[in-house]
């Protein structure tokens, strides 16, 4: 869908990373458009735990480009691949992180949609809890460049717009999304973050979408059963079928994660005092 280029802001004295889309992406007119507005939406996140983008851009040849912070470290999947499943003490800190940042876009009714571990880059930071500062990438846009590049075929398969593997119930439905779908979304990264696993198996993208209405996700300590009790009552709930019974908001979330090591004062620094 793009190629990223670290680039070197003349004017500020700064790198930037450089996001160039594909230029079959944007033929129609209308669809420039909307991912301006887009870009424009994404523009007043202004989070330590969210990128935000710096600005838009169109070159002689008339390919969009995205202006973004340079994050020099690693995805999460990177991470993942060449570590393995992550520990309690590492992977809560960083779900901490994800929770406020996410809690930050809901505030300004920003979702993001295709939140998944590719989405999200850890950068090395000695001042965060655990020394790893966890950003969440592509608010919105994932959703649109994935409307303009797909929207034909995904109509005619009979598809919704989304990452398969981490999609809620109700985005597979169609139906009206809040900030619940994203802690639904949530809840598949931390089950996959903390298992190598997703909590829900099939042979393709559809029946693993149809596995969330069929049964129950795979229990977290059946892989590990060396985890809490506590953070499996945690994810098992952000995993709910029915937003009703998930965690109402990511504050929520955070603070259920964060009663998992007991780290109610890393919570209340993060969150703020309830």
């Amino acid at each position: 869908m793009a190629t990223v280029y670290l680039a070197q802001d003349l004017e500020h004295g700064r790198q930037v990373a450089l996001k160039v889309l594909l230029p079959e992406l944007l033929r129609d007119p209308g669809s420039v458009e909307r991912l301006r507005r887009e870009a424009a939406i994404a523009m007043r996140l202004d989070h330590p735990n969210v990128c935000p983008i710096l600005g838009v851009g169109e070159t002689p040849e008339g390919r969009i480009y995205l202006v973004m912070p340079y994050l020099a470290g690693e995805p999460l999947t990177d991470h993942e691949i060449r570590h393995g499943p992550l520990s309690v003490a590492e992977g809560i800190p960083l779900l901490l992180q994800i929770c406020r940042g996410l809690e930050h876009a809901h505030g300004l009714h920003i979702l993001h949609r295709d939140l998944k571990p590719e989405n999200v880059m850890l950068v090395p930071n000695p001042g965060v809890a655990g020394g790893i500062r966890a950003v969440v990438l592509d608010f919105g846009l994932a959703k649109v460049l994935r409307e303009e590049a797909e929207l034909a075929k995904l109509t005619k398969s009979g598809l919704v717009l989304g990452t398969a593997e981490f999609m809620s119930p109700e985005q597979i439905r169609g139906r009206p999304l809040d900030g619940r779908s994203d802690v639904y979304a949530l809840g598949v990264l931390a089950f996959e973050m903390f298992t190598g696993r997703l909590p829900f198996e099939g042979k393709s993208p559809q029946e693993m979408m149809l596995a969330r209405f069929k049964g129950e996700p795979l229990r977290l300590r059946a892989l590990r059963p060396e985890l809490p009790a506590k953070l499996e009552a945690v994810i098992a709930r952000a995993l709910a079928v029915d937003p009703a019974e998930r965690f109402q908001s990511m504050k929520e979330l955070g603070a259920a994660l964060a009663s998992v090591t007991g780290k109610a004062g890393v919570f209340r620094r993060l969150f703020g005092k309830a």
